[in-house]
């Protein structure tokens, strides 16, 4: 699920396909910019791609479900809504996802800054990470030394293994190896979170002279985490990342939404998925959540047609690119799932900023 995305992300500017949409909370003189946090996995990122979005934007059939994001033709460039994602930052408008794609920060940009009397800014993380290794909340700890011994003997056999192969002798593992990877990304999040609030006035220089005011956590992840390994300690792990970012951001009751697993979209979930997606749920009960997180179900807002479509794909090429771009695990890169999951990120989040219905 998690994609390798080690190639240079270039910033794209589409000054034929967008147009500016002016906005009253950028111009006041003083005031907060409210900030979101998004992170979770590849799908976090964003996969829809850029011709079925101009497609879908134009086509009888869909249009009506893009009209809010388009004007004169073009795709809106918010003035009052900012994003930073790798390398690349600016006013919210398509493809700020992986390459030139685009994900859910789109549509939930798009209903904060249309609710909000702040501007807004988004900050995406790493978004390729599990919860249950690179992700892993410091208070969770880490595996029994058990678990470590024999990842340390596997891998340490690996090794062997290849400088035999290969007449190497590369050196032996060692447990601070082991160790490394556990909690790595849930440090790149919290330093790029860092560099931005410290960095802001450079980085947005639109942005200067406001105070910033962290506002939301976005959560979309789980794919990874569906070995009866990893599933089993979802909840739990789940529980101590929510505690974990808001001590660490010194943000005691920031509000978190947790979009959950279901790439399954119409059909039923089961084995870790299921697991996964019920734990993910389970926060919805957690006594001292209750009122600053909520967690939804992302299978219920299935691309239906978009899921017709994919099991035949090849034969019928110039349908299904009318209404996918990727594979199942990425919600089909389903430009309609991934604006519902966004509309319904923002909804949960302006309920427990007091401003939704």
């Amino acid at each position: 699920m998690a994609r390798r995305h080690n190639i240079l992300v270039l910033f794209l500017v589409f000054s034929a396909t967008v147009v500016a949409i002016p906005s009253r909370a950028l111009h006041a003189a003083k005031g907060t910019v409210k900030v979101f946090i998004l992170d979770g996995q590849s799908n976090a990122g964003g996969t829809v791609g850029r011709f079925l979005l101009d497609h879908q934007a134009k086509d009888p059939k869909t249009k009506n479900l893009f009209k809010h994001l388009r004007k004169d033709g073009k795709w809106i460039v918010r003035d009052d809504v900012f994003i930073k994602f790798l390398k690349r930052k600016g006013p919210l408008t398509i493809g700020y996802g992986w390459g030139d794609r685009t994900g859910v920060e789109f549509e939930f940009g798009n209903v904060m800054g249309n609710n909000l009397d702040d501007p807004v800014l988004l900050i995406k993380a790493g978004c390729c990470c599990n919860l249950y290794q690179s992700s892993r909340p410091p208070s969770a700890g880490l595996p029994s030394d058990k678990k470590l011994q024999k990842d340390l003997d596997q891998a340490r056999a690996r090794v062997k293994q290849n400088n035999k192969k290969h007449k190497r002798n590369d050196p032996l593992p060692t447990m601070d190896d082991i160790k490394k990877p556990y909690g790595s990304a849930y440090r790149v999040m919290l330093s790029e979170v860092k560099n931005v609030l410290d960095n802001y006035e450079t980085l947005f220089p639109a942005l200067k002279g406001k105070k910033l005011e962290l506002a939301g956590f976005l959560w979309f992840q789980g794919f990874s985490d569906q070995s009866p390994e990893r599933s089993a300690e979802y909840e739990s792990n789940m529980k101590h990342y929510i505690k974990d970012v808001r001590r660490d951001l010194k943000a005691p009751k920031l509000p978190f939404v947790i979009a959950a697993l279901g790439m399954n979209g119409s059909k039923p979930a089961k084995g870790g998925m299921l697991t996964v997606r019920n734990a993910q749920l389970a926060m919805n009960d957690v006594p001292e959540f209750k009122g600053n997180v909520k967690a939804f179900r992302t299978d219920l807002l299935a691309d239906k047609e978009a899921e017709r479509l994919f099991p035949n794909w090849p034969k019928h090429h110039k349908e299904w690119v009318r209404v996918g771009s990727d594979i199942p695990c990425h919600y089909l890169g389903s430009a309609i799932w991934h604006n519902r999951i966004g509309r319904s990120m923002a909804n949960a989040m302006l309920k427990m900023l007091g401003k939704g219905k």
